[in-house]
C-alpha cells in the first residue's frame, strides 16, 4: 500500500444502517477518511477504480456480488488495497474460502465496536484479523471418519427437521420437548457428525442424503398455539438474523430468568407471527435483520400488540439509530457488547415491575 497522509477508506454494505455505524466507529481512529460508500457489487468495482481507496470494508452479502470470484478480481487487480470483510456469516469453509482468496480480515458483525477498530488497525499494519469466536473453527477442518454411524431415530428425526429449516423453538414444539433438551440433542449430534453449525449440519445433510433413513418427509403440522398458562411466564422474544448471537442471548436469558419462555425470529414475519400469538412482554431486536429494518419491525410488533416492550439491540449503535427506535416505540436503544448478564437481568427485572 502506497504511503499517504490519510488512508482512503471505502465502505461496502447494502444497509445504510450498517455503513453509518461503521462510519461513526472509524471515525474515531486518526488519519482515516471515509471516501466512499456503496450497496452492492457493480457500485463496489466502479468506486474501486474511481477512488483508488487503501482500505475496503465488505459486506459479503451484498446484491450482486459473488463473493469468492469477486475478491479474486479485486485482489488480482489491486495488489496493494486491503481487504476486511464485515459479515454476519461464520460457516468456517465460507470463512476459510475468503481468506484463501486473499482478504486480510474477516470481522463479524456481532462483536464489539472496538475490536472493529483493532482490526482496521491490524490490517493496516499488513497483518492478519480473524474475529476471535472464529479461531477454533478454522484450526481444524478435517471431519472423523464415519460420521454418520449409530444415529439414533430421534437423532434422524432431528436432522430431518434441521434440513427443513426450523428453529430450535420450532422442533422443541414440533417433538414436545423443551428448548433445552433440544439444545442439547443437536449438541450431541454436532459432535457425532463433526460440525460445528447448523448450517454445517445441513450442507452434510445434502452431501449424504443416505444418513435420513428410508426416503419421505415427516408431514408438517400446525404449530399448537402455546397454552393460556403461559400466559402467567414471561415471554420474551428475540429477534436477530444472526442464530449465533440468538443463542448467546437465549442462554444468558436462561442463567437469568430461567422461568422465561423464550420465542426467536430471524426476520420481520416471523417476529410478527409470534407477536401476534403469544404477545410477549418484552421483545429484543437486532436494529439490522438481514435485508430488512428492525425498526420497521419494533414499529410492527408494537402495532400488533401494544403491551409488549421493545429494547432495540446493535453492534454499531448511534444517536440516529436511537432517534428512530424511540419514535418507533422502543424503551431502550443498547450496545450488543453492553449486553451481558446483568444487563439482561435488569431490563427483565424492569418488565416484571
Amino acid at each position: 500500500m502506497d504511503v499517504r497522509e490519510t488512508v482512503r477508506v471505502l465502505l461496502a454494505d447494502d444497509h445504510a444502517l450498517v455503513r453509518a455505524g461503521i462510519r461513526n466507529a472509524l471515525q474515531e481512529l486518526p488519519g482515516l477518511e471515509i471516501v466512499g460508500e456503496v450497496g452492492d457489487g457493480p457500485a463496489l468495482f466502479a468506486a474501486l477504480e474511481r477512488l483508488q481507496p487503501d482500505l475496503v470494508l465488505i459486506d459479503v452479502a451484498m446484491p450482486n456480488f459473488e463473493p469468492l470470484s469477486a475478491v479474486r478480481k479485486i485482489r488480482s487487480q489491486y495488489e496493494g488495497l486491503r481487504i476486511l470483510v464485515v459479515s454476519a456469516y461464520d460457516d468456517d469453509a465460507y470463512v476459510h474460502g475468503l481468506l484463501s482468496a486473499g482478504v486480510d480480515g474477516y470481522h463479524l458483525k456481532d462483536q464489539p465496536l472496538s475490536d472493529l477498530r483493532f482490526a482496521v488497525q491490524r490490517v493496516l499494519a499488513g497483518e492478519r484479523w480473524i474475529s476471535s469466536p472464529l479461531l477454533d473453527k478454522l484450526l481444524s477442518l478435517e471431519r472423523p471418519a464415519n460420521l454418520a454411524a449409530g444415529l439414533t431415530l430421534r437423532q434422524r428425526e432431528l436432522l430431518r427437521l434441521l434440513q427443513q429449516g426450523l428453529d430450535n423453538q420450532s422442533i422443541a414444539l414440533r417433538l414436545c420437548l423443551s428448548v433445552k433438551t433440544v439444545e442439547n440433542h443437536l449438541t450431541r449430534l454436532y459432535r457425532q457428525l463433526g460440525v460445528q453449525s447448523r448450517l454445517e449440519a445441513v450442507n452434510f445433510i445434502n452431501q449424504h442424503p443416505e444418513i435420513l433413513g428410508l426416503p419421505g418427509q415427516i408431514a408438517a403440522t400446525p404449530v399448537p398455539a402455546p397454552p393460556p398458562a403461559g400466559r402467567q411466564r414471561l415471554l420474551i422474544l428475540l429477534v436477530d438474523d444472526n442464530s449465533r448471537y440468538r443463542e448467546q442471548l437465549r442462554h444468558m436469558i436462561g442463567k437469568a430468568y430461567p422461568q422465561a419462555l423464550i420465542y426467536e425470529a430471524e426476520n420481520i414475519s416471523e417476529a410478527l407471527h409470534i407477536a401476534e400469538r403469544v404477545s410477549p412482554q418484552l421483545a429484543l431486536v437486532d436494529v439490522v435483520l438481514g435485508e430488512e429494518d428492525g425498526i420497521a419491525c419494533t414499529r410492527r410488533i408494537r402495532a400488533l400488540s401494544p403491551a409488549s416492550r421493545v429494547v432495540l439491540i446493535s453492534a454499531y449503535p448511534d444517536r440516529e439509530f436511537h432517534r428512530l427506535g424511540m419514535e418507533a416505540g422502543a424503551v431502550a436503544l443498547l450496545d450488543k457488547k453492553d449486553l451481558d448478564s446483568a444487563a439482561l437481568r435488569q431490563i427483565i427485572d424492569d418488565v416484571n415491575g
